[in-house]
């Protein structure tokens, strides 16, 4: 099994695109093309980008404006919690259940890595 190991790493080395600048750097083609797959989803994304430009918007909201079902969305906004990128804040308005998300300093921290990250990709991919 080492063998087969050993032969596929020598033929991914041949055939490997070439490694992408990243900032501050040069980063290995793994590195280079790995993204935080957390928030890479578009869903994720999307709530982890709305969150960063409103602050805090309630589930109704997030919602409304990703399309996203209740169950998908519920799914996705856990991730991103249990991850500590958002937080959730339950109460009533009235007798109404409010949730309420927002970015937290980490979670706002990996978007920006995560953006810095997309950026250095399309800056290479542009400049090849």
């Amino acid at each position: 099994m080492a063998a087969k190991h050993s032969a596929a790493t020598k033929r991914d080395s041949r055939t490997a695109t070439p490694a992408l600048k990243g900032i501050g750097g040069q980063a290995s083609t793994a590195e280079a093309l790995e993204l935080d797959r957390l928030i890479h989803e578009r869903v994720r994304l999307g709530i982890v980008s709305a969150l960063a430009v409103n602050g805090s918007l309630t589930f109704t909201d997030l919602k409304d404006l990703l399309g996203a079902t209740d169950g998908n969305l519920s799914a996705h906004a856990r991730k991103l919690e249990d991850a500590e990128y958002v937080t959730c804040t339950k109460s009533f308005d009235g007798r109404t259940p409010k949730t309420e998300y927002s970015l937290t300093d980490r979670g706002r921290s990996e978007l920006e890595r995560y953006l810095d990250h997309m950026e250095a990709i399309i800056r290479t991919t542009r400049d090849a």
